[in-house]
């Protein structure tokens, strides 16, 4: 009798381990990056991702460099925070990456608006290439 209280309590507990294992859950991260206008070069940390609007993946928070570059718009370049949710504190984390059934996805979304380019006069431009000249030739 004791030896089948033993196999049962045996098979009890690899049946819990093995569903444990197979209810864990997992944590994504992505963002999405929009501009007004559509269509803008997006750089992240000084490397080309691709055209606006447009998804990434991401694996640390903190903040990231991105550049908006688009013809006939000023270039934009902003520090972006990417912000942690309170699962993804210290400790919580653990619980909420490695324990928590199901698929949970971190989405951060981004939009910017590109400012057009200002056009400046060939007068102004010769103007102020001139008045670096006279300033490099006197050692300012």
């Amino acid at each position: 009798m004791v030896v089948h209280y033993q196999r049962l309590l045996r098979w009890g507990c690899l049946c819990l381990t093995g569903s444990s294992l197979l209810l864990t859950g997992c944590v994504s991260r992505r963002m999405t990056i929009a501009s007004d206008p559509p269509g803008a070069m997006v750089l992240v940390e000084g490397r080309e991702i691709g055209y606006t609007p447009l998804s990434l993946d991401f694996t640390y928070y903190g903040t990231r460099e991105l550049t908006l570059i688009k013809d006939g718009y000023e270039t934009l370049t902003v520090a972006q925070p990417l912000q942690k949710p309170w699962y993804q504190a210290p400790v919580v984390d653990f619980f909420a990456d490695n324990l928590k059934p199901g698929h949970k996805t971190d989405r951060q979304q981004f939009r910017y608006a590109l400012q057009p380019a200002r056009i400046v006069p060939n007068s102004e431009l010769m103007q102020r290439g001139e008045q670096l000249r006279g300033e490099s030739r006197i050692g300012r």
